[in-house]
């Protein structure tokens, strides 16, 4: 059972402090007296101009010193969000002021309570709550790892680690709150940086709502609830089937677009592809044929060249499986189920670099394929646990050593005893921790020497495996 804490006062601060402790950007604040080890309180925002004010979040004193030293507060700006003039402001009337460093926890649910009178006073102060009030540890903005890293930086007055993170941070702030794409890289920086324990989840966003519904616009008995005909049926299902395969790093044509005597579909790049898309409950025997003749009349010699793809919504009937061994030398022609089309492009949104279109063009092999690019999905899910499995391998051993960061043989080392997903040697654990660091991915950071055995990595973020 968790165990609850009683509060009956809260401590002023102003709105942007608090706001900063909440979202783990700092960990301290600056008390009008010296507070001891394990004083608890609320937090309580002034700046907020309403009658009644919303209490988030508890705090308790885990250190608390004071700062009189001129040439300590450049650094202390740099790990807070104070400016030094605001130190200069304090120090113009007073020899020194306090620092508290405050463990922060999250309520289970916000508290309103009436407006604070005079509250400006008592700003740097303690001022009682209307109510007691119990709270417990069920909720920490930072972890006990992170909080205590910072903790130890702050009291070495160590300089911050990726200074120009925190700079993009606090420039993508004003923007996250109406910038979908700017809150989510806000929320990754600060996972990186430590300012927050909130993992990202690999979800699709609420713009790629529409990857659901490939298999079901594949499916014409769809029209019955829709009232559609089949041209526009099958209209659907050719432009979803056009979106998916440009979403996977496709670049489709135009110039061939379908209609009446036209290809559905032709990609030119990474590599040339004809597409039919076939909604209904069954691809029809002369798919192949209708194929090969529409395309062979776009494309002319080009048209030998490229891959055959038909994407359907079920099972090839009997003569059409007969046509697709018959012609296999010729045609080369590949179906798939919208289904797997829809798989792979779920593969993709939730993991953007996942989907190698060239090594995907290994399983496009004539017949039905289903089960091949099912075994693609299934290899790439898999290096993708295994890279999160190294992550937290290093991560782990990063929190236990108290070190910050690791070279390849002593993570090698630690890598063949957690009961690895795969076995690797310390050259090809080297080659995925260089992939993982690299700026593009930022799930580590890397210490480079002038021998590939000395680099050093350290942990930014994890790989979340849903």
């Amino acid at each position: 059972m968790i165990e609850q804490i009683p509060i009956y006062r809260a401590m002023v601060l102003p709105s942007l402090d608090v706001e900063a402790l909440i979202q783990g950007r700092m960990i301290v604040a600056i008390p009008s007296m010296f507070l001891n080890i394990g004083e608890s309180f609320s937090l309580y925002s002034v700046g907020i101009s309403s009658n009644n004010t919303v209490i988030k979040t508890w705090a308790r004193c885990e250190f608390c010193e004071r700062i009189y030293k001129r040439e300590e507060l450049d650094i202390l700006s740099q790990l807070t969000i104070w400016k030094p003039e605001r130190f200069d402001e304090i120090l113009q009337n007073r020899p020194h002021f306090f620092l508290a460093y405050l463990r922060v926890y999250h309520l289970d649910k916000p508290w309103e309570i009436p407006a604070i009178p005079n509250i400006q006073e008592k700003l740097g102060k303690f001022a009682p709550l209307p109510n007691n009030i119990s709270v417990s540890e069920a909720k920490p903005v930072l972890s006990d790892h992170i909080f205590n890293q910072r903790k130890q930086q702050l009291e070495n007055r160590q300089p911050p680690l990726h200074p120009e993170l925190e700079e993009l941070q606090s420039l993508l702030l004003p923007i996250a709150n109406n910038n979908p794409v700017a809150q989510q890289l806000e929320q990754e920086i600060r996972v990186c940086l430590g300012w927050s324990n909130e993992q990202t989840t690999n979800t699709l966003k609420s713009d790629l709502d529409w990857i659901q519904i490939i298999a079901s616009l594949g499916d014409r008995s769809i029209e019955k609830d829709e009232g559609k005909n089949n041209y526009q049926a099958g209209t659907d299902f050719e432009n979803i089937s056009r979106k998916s395969l440009d979403f996977l790093g496709f670049k489709l044509e135009n110039a061939y677009k379908g209609g009446a005597g036209g290809l559905d579909l032709y990609c030119s790049q990474p590599y040339p592809l004809v597409c039919e898309c076939k909604a209904g409950k069954s691809i029809p025997d002369r798919a192949v044929e209708e194929l090969d003749r529409i395309g062979k009349r776009h494309l002319e010699e080009n048209y030998l060249q490229a891959l055959r793809l038909i994407i359907g919504p079920g099972e090839p009937t009997k003569q059409l499986k007969a046509s697709l061994i018959k012609s296999a030398k010729i045609s080369k022609t590949s179906v798939i189920k919208a289904m797997t089309l829809q798989k792979l492009v779920e593969l993709k949104a939730k993991y953007p670099g996942a989907i190698n279109l060239i090594e995907l063009k290994e399983y496009l092999e004539p017949g039905q394929i289903d089960d091949k690019i099912n075994e693609y999905i299934e290899k790439v899910e898999q290096e993708i646990k295994l890279r999160s499995h190294i992550i937290q391998v290093l991560k782990n051993y990063l929190q236990l050593s108290q070190n910050e960061s690791a070279k390849v043989e002593s993570l090698h080392a630690i890598y063949v005893t957690s009961n690895p997903p795969q076995n690797l040697d310390d050259r090809e654990l080297y080659n995925i921790l260089i992939e993982l660091s690299s700026p593009l991915t930022g799930y580590l950071g890397r210490i480079k020497e002038d021998d590939w055995k000395k680099d050093s990595f350290y942990y930014l973020r994890d790989l979340s495996i849903n």
